[in-house]
């Protein structure tokens, strides 16, 4: 038996492993606010760990029907896929040992890894990072929310405004060694009314990045086909219909999103 880093497994590799390794939980994450499982995943003498989301365990919520948010982890990750930009680690929705769930594949990050967003002092803002919100600490000093100005963060910006994310916190944020940034904890996307919230509005009302305009035609035309099929099995046809409305309405507009008025912009806590 062997275990490898995340880097060295092929993405068709991570998901065969994922739908028919065999599961053994270790425990629970208990920051989680649904029941949320680290867990061993094992196939042909390959271990990973992987995350594991019982629908089970989903707790209610007032704007999404139960029982949906596994479905919308794996829908984010195919809309990253079809992106191109591989912003969700390979998830799935398999069987395990809670019943039905969402599995993806655990992202280790190195003990050297910085993250791109977070409180910075108000008037000490690093060069190159965005300031979003201000806000004081417990002793009255001034601080603010900020992210870097980094095109990895602005990829995640974009994908996010398409599926409508409703939680990117800092800590939904995660850095590999490969140097990639990764985008997790999407449970709450896709919904039909503009819910996004989000740490990353340092580009608001900002051109979109150069590669976008690639980006989103070839998405919206997958979405026409094999893309939109997929995410059927797992959201409503309205819902489908809104992520084409809303990569339609980027690719149109050509810049990032306001934040919304009638809705939290950023979600708490923020990181």
């Amino acid at each position: 038996m062997t275990t490898e880093p995340a880097a060295a497994l092929a993405e068709a590799d991570a998901l065969d492993l994922l739908s028919r390794g065999r599961l053994e939980i270790e425990g629970r994450l208990v920051d989680a606010s649904n029941t949320t499982l680290r867990a061993e995943i094992t196939l042909d003498g390959l271990t990973r760990r992987c995350v594991y989301k019982p629908v089970q365990g989903e707790r209610p919520l007032w704007d999404f029907p139960d029982g949906t948010l596994a479905g919308r982890e794996v829908s984010a990750y195919l809309v990253s896929q079809a992106t191109g930009w591989d912003l969700v680690p390979p998830t799935i929705l398999r069987d395990g040992p809670l019943g039905s769930g969402a599995l993806q594949l655990w992202i280790d990050e190195p003990a050297t890894a910085e993250s791109l967003i977070g409180f910075v002092p108000a008037y000490d803002v690093p060069e190159g990072w965005l300031a979003v919100a201000n806000a004081r600490d417990e002793d009255g000093d001034a601080y603010a929310l900020a992210h870097a100005d980094d095109q990895r963060l602005a990829r995640l910006a974009v994908f996010d405004a398409v599926i409508n994310n409703a939680d990117r916190k800092g800590g939904h944020v995660l850095y590999p060694a490969t140097g990639s940034v990764h985008g997790v904890d999407h449970g709450v996307s896709f919904h039909v009314e503009n819910k996004l919230r989000t740490v990353l509005w340092g580009w608001t009302g900002k051109p979109l990045i150069p590669e976008a305009a690639e980006v989103l035609p070839a998405l919206l035309a997958r979405l026409d086909a094999d893309l939109g099929a997929a995410l059927e099995d797992h959201l409503t046809i309205s819902e489908v219909q809104q992520v084409r409305l809303r990569a339609r309405r980027l690719l149109r507009r050509g810049r990032f999103p306001d934040p919304p008025q009638d809705w939290p912009a950023i979600p708490w806590p923020p990181v």
